[in-house]
């Protein structure tokens, strides 16, 4: 299929970007990597009268630190994978971003598109949650920053305005003594996963859990945050017994699977425990041997 009739504008600073969201509002759609927004147009699922495409502004594509990581909206998801700054300072995001389709996509899409986007079965946006991310958003009256944890409010639904951009996000280092995994299993490699977690636990001196986190895919309307789970480790020494008890709370009680033609909610439910005991198994491995 081919998509409806649309005006193209590909402003060429940042400033002629927002001027022409504040015109067209919610009427027009940005086009940044287009990997998602593309085929939606084309089964017309979507139908913008105007596409307002980011891919001359350069300035939104960088990655630098300083007290914690900053990476432009624009950014492709094939640097996350490859920068040294993202290898080193946030090794959950690094781990991550290979499971993120094909290299042909993560060559085009970008890691604000993919956030915005907010999809409940990709990754990007549980790995935003997980790691604790601020997102900055900016209109033609100023900016602010949007915790992760707001920014998701449903199904392809963000906190974002219709006259705002998403610029850039920032993500904070992890502590000492921080371990980290995520995993998830799909159909074939590259397909949308069947479920997913990403999974980070702090270690005391004592080796006692200070501070962890438990993040979902494809478990519900968005990025599932289980926290009371996450929570029941803090202060104790995580053991295999703790492990299988919080796995199965995390997928017994705060993930909400829908299913689909590859997985019952059940078996979704089944890979969410699984896949939860083999995270953090390896989450507090890593913990003990990380400084």
């Amino acid at each position: 299929m081919k998509p409806a009739s649309f005006d193209y504008r590909a402003p060429e600073s940042i400033d002629q970007a927002l001027e022409l969201l504040n015109e067209h509002g919610d009427t027009a759609k940005i086009l940044a990597g287009g990997q998602s927004l593309v085929p939606a147009m084309n089964f017309r699922v979507l139908q913008p009268s105007m596409l307002i495409d980011l891919n001359r502004l350069k300035e939104m594509d960088y990655v630098h630190e300083d007290e914690c990581l900053h990476i432009g909206a624009m950014t492709r998801e094939r640097t996350l994978e490859f920068d040294g700054h993202i290898a080193t300072r946030s090794p959950l995001l690094h781990e991550a971003v290979p499971n993120i389709a094909h290299p042909q996509i993560r060559n085009r899409g970008t890691i604000g598109g993919s956030i915005v986007n907010a999809d409940p079965a990709a990754e990007l946006p549980v790995l935003m949650l997980a790691l604790d991310a601020r997102l900055k958003a900016l209109s033609s009256t100023g900016e602010r920053w949007i915790d992760a944890q707001d920014f998701f409010v449903g199904m392809f639904t963000t906190a974002l305005g219709p006259n705002e951009l998403l610029m850039e996000i920032e993500i904070p280092f992890p502590q000492a003594r921080t371990g980290w995994s995520f995993m998830e299993v799909a159909p074939r490699a590259g397909d949308y996963a069947l479920m997913g977690v990403a999974a980070w636990v702090t270690l005391d001196e004592n080796g006692s859990c200070r501070q962890s986190k438990l993040v979902y895919l494809n478990a519900g309307d968005g990025p599932i945050d289980a926290k009371e789970a996450a929570q029941s480790l803090v202060g104790e020494s995580v053991d295999e017994k703790l492990i299988n008890t919080v796995a199965t709370h995390a997928s017994e009680k705060e993930i909400n699977p829908f299913g689909n033609i590859h997985a019952s909610p059940e078996f979704q439910r089944h890979l969410a425990k699984a896949l939860t005991i083999k995270a953090l198994k390896q989450a507090v491995e890593r913990a003990g041997t990380t400084q």
